[in-house]
C-alpha cells in the first residue's frame, strides 16, 4: 500500500518526508495458507553483515555502532518510503530483514518472502513486550510467529480546538455530509484507509456484520466504498505528505481529520489536539521480519535481539515518534516515562480500541469460512475510484 510513514528525524530535517491496526487481531482459529518455510534452528557464526529495509529513524549510528562492535555484523540500511516499496525490495532477495507495518507483513508472509521465527533464539523478545503487540494476525500465522514487535501508534482524530471548542466524540465529523467542518476535513490518502470507513460502519451499521475492518466481503467493501465516496464530497484535502498535513492544520485550512500523535506534537500549537473517538480507530504496528532468502540469518537474529532490549527499542521509538514495544523502557528514566505516557505505550485499554493495519486477503481473518473476503488488490482498485 502507498501509506507513508514519518520519522521525527525527517520532520526535523524537513528533507525526507517518509510515511510508511479495537484490539489486537488474535490469529487463533484462522487458518491461512502460507508456504512451508523452515525456521532457524540454532545460532552459528555471525556472517559479517546485515542488510536492512527500514522506516526512517529505525536505524541510526546511536545504536548501530555498538551492535557492529559487539557482533561484527556491519549494518547496511535502506530507508523505504512506502509499504509497497518494502515488499518490492524484500522480494528481490537482497535484504535480510525489514521493519514492516502490518499492511506489508502479511503480504510478505503469504508470499513466502519471510520465514517463521525461533523465538527461543531471541531472548529479549520476552515478557517485557507489550501484551497488545503479541500474537497479532499480521505477523503470527497459524500459531507461528514471523515478527518481532518494534512499536505502534494509532490513527487519531486531530482537531483545531479553537474551532471545535472541545474534542469531537465521534468520527461523524469527518464522515457525515452534515459535518460543520465541510471543506476543512482531511483524510488519509491510501487504500488501507478503507479500513477506517469499516471501523465507522462497524459501530453505526452493525447490520452489515463487519467484525474486523480488514475482513470485508464484497457487500461490506461496497458499503465502505459508498461511505468513502460520500466523504469525498466534504473532504478538503487528502494527505500522504505529513509536513503538508501539519501545515494545513496550523494554517487553518484543515479543522478535523486523521492524524498521528507525532504529527500533533510537531505542529507545536496548543490548539491542535488529538482524540480517540468512541468508534475506535485503525493503527500501525511495526515488526522486524527476516527474509526467507537471507544469507545472514545469524546477524539478523542478533539484530532482532539487540533492538528488542529496552534501551535500544526505546531509542528507536523516541527517534521515530511511537509507543515502544518493550515497555520496560518506560520506567528507565523520567524522559522515557514521559514519552511512554504521551504515546499510551502502557495503556492496553487504549490500544484495545485500535485495529492494527493488516493486509486484506481472500481468507477472512475474522474467521468466516462461508464467504470469500476481498483482497488488497481489490482495495487498491476500489481506492482509485473513490476520489473521482
Amino acid at each position: 500500500m502507498k501509506a507513508k510513514k514519518l520519522s521525527a528525524f525527517s520532520l526535523l530535517a524537513v528533507s525526507a518526508l517518509i510515511l510508511s491496526g479495537c484490539s489486537s487481531s488474535d490469529s487463533a482459529g484462522v487458518k491461512i495458507e502460507v508456504p512451508d518455510i523452515p525456521m532457524h534452528e540454532s545460532m552459528g557464526d555471525f556472517e559479517g553483515e546485515i542488510n536492512i529495509v527500514n522506516w526512517a529513524g529505525f536505524v541510526d549510528p546511536k545504536w548501530t555502532d555498538k551492535f557492529e562492535a559487539d557482533t561484527g555484523c556491519m549494518v547496511k540500511s535502506r530507508t523505504a518510503g512506502t509499504s509497497d516499496e518494502m515488499v518490492t525490495l524484500m522480494r528481490t532477495g537482497q535484504y535480510d530483514i525489514v521493519s514492516a507495518s502490518g499492511d506489508a507483513a502479511l503480504r510478505l508472509i503469504v508470499g513466502g518472502d519471510v520465514q517463521p521465527l525461533n523465538v527461543d533464539l531471541i531472548p529479549n523478545f520476552g515478557d517485557e513486550i507489550a501484551p497488545g503487540m503479541r500474537n497479532n494476525i499480521y505477523d503470527t500465522v497459524n500459531g507461528k510467529p514471523y515478527g518481532v514487535p518494534i512499536g505502534r501508534g494509532a490513527n487519531l482524530l486531530q482537531y483545531n480546538d479553537d474551532v471545535t471548542k472541545g474534542a469531537p466524540t465521534s468520527w461523524d465529523v469527518v464522515w457525515e455530509t452534515n459535518s460543520p467542518y465541510k471543506g476543512k476535513i482531511t483524510a488519509y490518502d491510501a487504500p488501507i484507509y478503507i479500513a477506517d470507513a469499516a471501523v465507522y460502519l462497524m459501530y453505526h451499521k452493525p447490520e452489515l456484520g463487519i467484525t474486523n475492518p480488514y475482513a470485508l466481503d464484497q457487500a461490506q467493501l461496497d458499503a465502505a466504498i459508498a461511505l468513502l465516496k460520500q466523504q469525498n464530497t466534504i473532504v478538503g484535502e487528502y494527505w500522504s505528505d505529513a509536513v503538508a498535513q501539519i501545515t494545513s492544520f496550523v494554517g487553518g485550512n484543515t479543522v478535523v481529520g486523521t492524524s498521528w500523535e507525532i504529527l500533533r506534537k510537531f505542529a507545536g500549537k496548543p490548539n491542535i489536539k488529538t482524540t480517540l473517538p468512541k468508534e475506535g480507530s485503525t493503527g500501525w504496528y511495526d515488526s522486524w521480519l527476516v527474509s526467507s532468502k537471507t544469507k545472514n540469518v545469524n546477524c539478523a537474529y542478533a539484530w532482532m535481539d539487540y533492538t528488542s532490549t529496552a534501551s535500544v527499542n526505546g531509542a528507536i521509538a523516541m527517534n521515530f515518534g511511537m509507543a515502544p514495544a518493550n515497555i520496560a523502557f518506560c520506567s528507565s528514566s523520567a524522559e522515557a516515562q514521559a514519552h511512554c505516557d504521551e504515546f499510551a505505550a502502557e495503556d492496553e485499554e487504549f490500544f484495545k480500541q485500535v485495529w492494527p493495519w493488516t493486509t486484506p486477503i481472500e481468507t477472512c481473518v475474522d474467521g468466516r469460512k462461508d464467504v470469500k473476503c476481498t483482497s488488497f488488490q481489490e482495495w487498491t482498485n476500489a481506492w482509485a475510484t473513490i476520489k473521482g
